[in-house]
């Protein structure tokens, strides 16, 4: 297996491997799960580990002393994982502006890292149970910034980061997965395929050295990263308190352009993005709406995905499905017979364009 290319300093990688080494000892010290470690990642080392190990601290040192630069270039190459600090070329410009960046940027794939700095990166969040109607906007986002020409920047996880993902690698894209863990490691795990296919067509991106375990406060550390890597942030689906909203507040906090898909004023997944959008926040449908934003109205056009061809005698029946509508509903406005559409329902499910609501119902499904 080929190694990774290695860019970074002694000293980054010592920083990066010290933090690595206090990640337990963080977790213990932020009480909150979701509460991001603002500050603390920006002292310098003897400070960090004082504030993080406490009592444990000859710990802390006893490992610097014993730390081996040449020893983590041959640990972290010999994982294929590529490695750049801070004072390296082709180090993203965005996440320099952080104020406290990785020492360094740890990368696996096939992906250029130098294209999102040559294009404005988006990054699509949102919650991990989404609607299906949730799934289906990210989906098609991802598919059309990535048709585009825009990576999109996501963090593997369930629901609508990895519909995003699957969107864009299927718009022939570039995604960037920004993990919590080290970038060999897929995190979840239900989506080791996918960390797989993203590795294959982008980059898998961490501050976190390889076999790196994540813990829980390094999930709201790495959306600094996402919200860094990106000129946009679009939240798809969030609940009140949720981390994609903590990404979009470090968008904010950067100056970034954040933008939201409207839900229903209903729904729990929805109140953070639908609050997003009372503060300000950019309404988002489309990739288009994002296109127009980074580009102005007109000046890049995203190229919409092939709807496959629906047959003369199932487009009756398609064009009466709306949100929730039943077999009986659909029936009397088509002037057929129930088993007709269900017959003519369960052609069109299968081919991609309804799906089943929650409530036994039918809606139109946006085309994969």
């Amino acid at each position: 297996m080929a190694g990774g290319v290695i860019d970074a300093c002694d000293a980054c990688l010592r920083r990066s491997f010290l933090v690595a080494h206090l990640a337990p000892r963080i977790a213990a010290l932020l009480e909150r799960p979701r509460r991001p470690p603002r500050g603390l990642l920006r002292l310098g080392e003897r400070e960090l580990i004082l504030a993080a190990a406490g009592p444990r601290a000859a710990e802390a040192w006893a490992f610097l002393e014993g730390f081996s630069a040449e020893a983590a270039r041959m640990w972290v190459s010999g994982a294929s994982v590529s490695a750049r600090c801070l004072h390296a070329e082709g180090y993203p410009a965005g996440l320099a502006s952080l104020d406290d960046p990785p020492a360094v940027l740890y990368s696996l794939g096939e992906g250029d890292l130098g294209r999102v700095d040559e294009e404005p990166a988006v990054a699509v969040v949102g919650s991990r149970r989404a609607s299906p109607y949730g799934l289906d906007l990210a989906y098609s986002l991802g598919r059309g910034l990535g048709a585009a020409g825009l990576p999109v920047v996501s963090g593997l996880a369930l629901g609508v980061d990895a519909a995003a993902h699957r969107g864009c690698i299927d718009g022939d894209g570039m995604p960037l997965a920004v993990l919590a863990c080290g970038p060999d490691l897929a995190y979840p795990r239900r989506n080791r395929r996918l960390h797989q296919r993203v590795r294959e067509t982008g980059l898998v991106l961490s501050e976190m050295p390889p076999a790196t375990r994540p813990f829980r406060w390094a999930f709201p550390a790495r959306n600094r990263l996402m919200a860094g890597l990106a000129r946009m942030t679009v939240v798809v689906e969030a609940a009140e308190r949720s981390g994609s909203l903590i990404t979009a507040e470090f968008a904010q906090d950067l100056g970034r352009t954040v933008g939201a898909v409207p839900g229903r004023v209903t729904s729990r997944t929805a109140a953070g993005a639908n609050r997003l959008l009372q503060d300000g926040a950019r309404v988002v449908v489309g990739a288009q709406d994002v296109l127009d934003e980074l580009f102005g109205v007109g000046a890049r056009l995203a190229r919409e995905p092939e709807r496959p061809s629906v047959a003369p005698e199932l487009r009756r029946v398609l064009d009466a499905v709306e949100g929730g509508a039943d077999v009986q509903s659909i029936a009397a406005a088509c002037g057929l017979s129930a088993r007709d559409v269900r017959i003519a329902l369960a052609r069109l499910e299968a081919e991609g364009h309804v799906r089943r609501g929650a409530l036994g119902g039918y809606e139109r499904a946006m085309s994969r």
